[in-house]
């Protein structure tokens, strides 16, 4: 009953979810406005918005203007149940765990909107490193989880300046073969950003959520799930080849967490 619960909450926090990730990119409130048409602006009943089953009810379109919803809305609720339902298999049904599901939840909505609009709101990176670290059942749990989420944090942002560095400092020295008498002294090469800021806060998620062994294995993660993505990419003109990193550590984080006690096992047994 307990599981069937935790479930059903998911799903009603997916809903929501699905308000969150269409309007804060806009710059609209999630509270204050009304669910409504985003066609044909009608607000919109109750019955309306019974998660998953009013999408199928009316199948996948508007009751009013009959235009298509986007199927991305029954996706984001189910998603959100079978993460509750996952963190309740695994940590019970508290306050705890449900802290910890609703930092997943807050993961999501970071993947969704950087896939989307190439952007990463600094709000949902907070909350989601709010929830991570008060996801623990003790005082030095809280704690740890605090130290873990700084170093992470620390270790992103030494890795984006060197790699940021790495970067300019090749697009310079490839600009010096260019320069002559007339330029030598004018330097228009750009700082290259390695990382957004964005990924340095969703680090320090991932390091309270799976702690330190844990979370750099899910980092190594992410790279591999994303490498595939960015080779596809490759021979796509420059503006096309900009890969959304969140979406990728954040399915490493979840893969990880679901997985945790297989992977520290081996880790022990190989490091």
């Amino acid at each position: 009953m307990e599981l069937f619960i935790a479930a059903l909450f998911g799903v009603l926090f997916g809903s929501f979810l699905n308000v969150v990730i269409l309007r804060i990119p806009e710059g609209e409130s999630v509270v204050f406005t009304p669910s409504h048409c985003t066609s044909c602006n009608t607000p919109l009943k109750p019955w309306h918005n019974i998660p998953l089953i009013s999408w199928l009810v009316l199948g996948g379109k508007c009751a009013y203007c009959k235009t298509k919803i986007s199927i991305q809305y029954p996706l984001i609720e189910f998603a959100s149940g079978v993460i509750f339902l996952l963190v309740a298999l695994k940590y019970g049904f508290n306050i705890p765990a449900f802290s910890v599901a609703m930092s997943f939840l807050m993961l999501l909505a970071l993947s969704m909107i950087d896939f989307k609009y190439k952007m990463v709101p600094d709000s949902l990176n907070l909350l989601a490193i709010v929830f991570a670290i008060f996801g623990a059942f003790s005082i030095p749990s809280f704690l740890e989880n605090a130290q873990n989420a700084l170093l992470f944090a620390g270790g992103f942002t030494l890795l984006r300046f060197a790699l940021s560095y790495y970067l300019t400092s090749s697009v310079y020295r490839a600009g010096l073969k260019t320069k002559t008498s007339w330029n030598k002294h004018y330097d228009r090469t750009p700082m290259i950003e390695a990382m957004g800021e964005g990924d340095i806060m969703v680090a320090a998620t991932m390091g309270a959520l799976l702690g330190i062994k844990l979370g750099l294995f899910a980092v190594f993660l992410s790279a591999l799930l994303a490498l595939p993505v960015m080779l596809l990419l490759l021979n796509r003109p420059p503006e096309q080849q900009r890969v959304p990193f969140v979406p990728f550590l954040a399915l490493a984080t979840i893969i990880t967490f679901i997985y945790d006690t297989q992977i520290y096992a081996y880790i022990e047994a190989n490091f």
